[in-house]
């Protein structure tokens, strides 16, 4: 079925997201540190939510949820600046 959440799948997007929390960990917006570490911060807590549905529950459908709503919370963070990064392909930036 092409519309199931594998754990292949799932396991491709844990990776993707890892990455852009580690990229976006080290590029926290000097002049906005407090608003970059609470959006890292929600995005964080969201990413341990999927884990724990995921390995735990073996929810796939909610931590793939999960996952969604942390890597959205990196991408509206660089969207508006608080993370200096510039790569379109972990974040809804360009690349410059």
């Amino acid at each position: 079925m092409i519309n199931k959440i594998t754990k292949e799948k799932l396991e491709k997007y844990f990776s993707v997201t890892q990455q852009a929390l580690d990229k976006a960990k080290l590029a926290f917006d000097e002049k906005r540190p407090s608003q970059a570490e609470d959006f890292f911060d929600m995005a964080s807590r969201y990413f341990q939510d999927a884990q724990f549905f995921s390995q735990e529950k073996h929810d796939y459908v909610t931590a793939f949820a999960a996952l969604n709503y942390a890597h959205g919370w990196l991408d509206a963070g660089a969207r508006i600046g608080l993370f200096k990064v510039n790569d379109s392909r972990l974040f809804t930036v360009d690349d410059q």
